[in-house]
């Protein structure tokens, strides 16, 4: 059983976007800038082996019942820890039910942060092990979000039993920034799974697979035109999904029509995704579907645009 090598430690974990079109439970990336923080501090108070949610804003206290708290447990007991009482307080920066990865970025700080008190013993596929344990209780078992809120950059999941996991490493010296516009709506993701297709054709299949293989080639070759193109050609997943939205047919054709390489929406919703080569662009792109959530949708929303965070969860 390791002690701890810190009294406390805050930690931060990036906003991510699932699904990136046609990868539905199998890529995703982390989102600069967009976050929830987490810190975790040894406190004798709490009974050894255990942890206490101190502070946390609209969520449970209970930490069998809370995102972090979840996390926090499944590293603790993957790092033996039988000895040491924690307390964890979350600082929720990112929305609930956003499609932006809100549990999964809880999960991923609060992972990182355990596991840094206790000297980082954990690997990376450790921690997401562990806070897959968290979105399994929350959204259901895929680590879309949890994995690249732990690794940050691309991320393709090959397998899930093994849990296999491969980083798509973006070309450096290329830009990419997502638009990223929110109306002020919940789509929980329970209820955006449940509309989701027992069978699909092959056709369907084919369709999907072949964007998405395409999508992975653009993230290591930097090309945005074909990752624009591969992100809005779901024919599975987004057609089931998009009438749930309000305006979000509209809001991706007034993204398009705006310069944008591509748009979808950003994990079960309601957040779309835009992606460009240039914030200025960028911000353009996120007034027009602004302005179309409004006007199809009856929903004001708020745009935010952000490079790619290539880092994930770490200490702060």
């Amino acid at each position: 059983e390791p002690e701890p090598v810190f009294t406390q430690v805050r930690s931060f974990a990036p906003a991510t976007v699932a699904n990136l079109g046609p990868g539905f439970d199998f890529l995703g990336c982390a989102v600069d800038g967009l976050g929830d923080h987490v810190t975790v501090t040894v406190d004798p108070s709490v009974k050894p082996g255990h942890i206490s949610i101190s502070s946390v804003h609209r969520l449970s206290l209970n930490p069998l019942w809370n995102c972090a708290g979840i996390a926090a447990i499944s590293a603790m007991k993957a790092l033996r820890i039988r000895s040491t009482g924690l307390s964890l307080s979350l600082e929720k920066g990112l929305p609930l039910g956003s499609g932006l990865g809100s549990s999964a970025a809880s999960a991923a700080a609060a992972a990182v942060a355990v596991n840094a008190i206790f000297g980082s013993r954990l690997p990376v596929s450790g921690l997401v092990l562990a806070g897959l344990e968290s979105e399994a209780k929350v959204s259901g078992y895929h680590a879309d979000n949890i994995a690249p809120a732990i690794m940050g950059g691309f991320v393709l999941i090959r397998s899930y039993d093994p849990l296999d996991l491969i980083p798509l490493q973006f070309p450096d010296d290329r830009e990419l920034f997502f638009v990223l516009v929110s109306p002020e709506f919940e789509a929980p993701t329970k209820k955006m799974r449940e509309v989701l297709p027992v069978e699909i054709s092959m056709k369907e299949h084919l369709c999907n697979c072949s964007q998405a293989a395409a999508l992975v080639a653009a993230v290591l070759n930097g090309d945005l035109r074909v990752l624009g193109s591969a992100l809005s050609s779901d024919t599975i997943v987004e057609p089931r999904r998009n009438p749930l939205i309000p305006g979000m047919a509209g809001v991706k054709r007034a993204a398009l029509e705006a310069g944008a390489f591509g748009c979808t929406i950003s994990g079960a919703g309601p957040t779309a995704v835009a992606i460009t080569d240039d914030a200025v662009k960028g911000r353009v792109i996120g007034d027009a579907m602004v302005e179309m959530f409004l006007k199809e949708g009856s929903l004001k929303a708020s745009a935010a645009v952000q490079r790619l965070d290539r880092v994930g969860a770490r200490v702060v």
